[in-house]
């Protein structure tokens, strides 16, 4: 019986199971990232601008009832939509907004 073990062939270990891994990284710090801060500034201008144009679109469709003054709240929602991404952009790019301190103390 010793020798039936010795001559039967070794069951084969069965693969691990495929992992993806994660893509290589650039190496680059976030901060100075330009690549993924253009892409999330697009993105999130985007957003901004579709989301308040609609918005704009939906307060024109129940406030106004003339076409002018409809078109007029989706100009000032596109508008509000484009100075919110520029603002959250620039501090994308620029770092973190100033801390203002109340007047009183400026120690």
């Amino acid at each position: 019986m010793a020798e039936a073990t010795e001559n039967a062939a070794p069951t084969p270990t069965p693969p691990a199971p495929a992992t993806s891994s994660p893509p290589p990284k650039s190496g680059i710090p976030p901060r100075y990232d330009l690549d993924a801060k253009w892409d999330a500034c697009l993105d999130l201008s985007i957003r901004r601008v579709a989301y308040s144009s609609l918005a704009g679109a939906f307060a024109g469709l129940l406030l106004f009832r003339s076409p002018t003054t409809r078109w007029a709240s989706v100009a000032l929602g596109a508008g509000v939509g484009i100075g919110a991404a520029y603002t959250e952009c620039s501090y994308l790019f620029n770092g973190a907004p100033p801390k203002w301190s109340p007047k009183g103390e400026d120690k």
